[in-house]
């Protein structure tokens, strides 16, 4: 079973982050393995939105996966499951106001259990899935807080 949780704040409001975060066109922008990800059939993310993403794998290898919003609670929690795709790991991400709201605290929790030949590299793939997450929301930290340095 994969999992594990990666914690880290931003000084940026809860409202902000939440909405950078979900937003599937921003994706790329902060999450590394990211190519595109957008709402099936179009519309705002909301919850039950199907999400169709492409991701690219080591070695330049294309990957797409279905995810569904699983939770949708603006702007304290987003919870996403896959129901299609190579590697059925889900994440839950929690907002929490630190510092009287002008910043937060962000939980990203990522859970799942690999299956066929995937099944057998899950203590390498378990490593090598939390370094990437948390480079990705290193990525997000940066990119919202030099928003704020640039005035936006």
């Amino acid at each position: 079973m994969i999992d594990f949780t990666i914690e880290t704040e931003i000084a940026r409001p809860p409202a902000d982050v939440f909405a950078y975060a979900t937003d599937p066109a921003k994706l790329p922008s902060w999450q590394a393995g990211t190519v595109s990800s957008e709402v099936e059939g179009g519309g705002p993310v909301a919850l039950g939105a199907r999400l169709r993403e492409v991701h690219r794998a080591p070695g330049g290898r294309e990957l797409r996966s279905l995810v569904v919003v699983a939770a949708f609670d603006p702007p304290r929690r987003f919870d996403l499951h896959v129901v299609e795709g190579a590697l059925p790991v889900d994440a839950d991400l929690h907002f929490a106001p630190v510092r009287d709201g002008s910043a937060t605290h962000l939980s990203f929790h990522a859970h799942g259990q690999p299956t066929g030949a995937m099944r057998l590299m899950e203590p390498l793939l378990a490593r090598r899935l939390r370094r990437q997450f948390d480079a990705d929301c290193a990525t997000l930290k940066r990119e919202l807080e030099g928003e704020l340095a640039a005035g936006g």
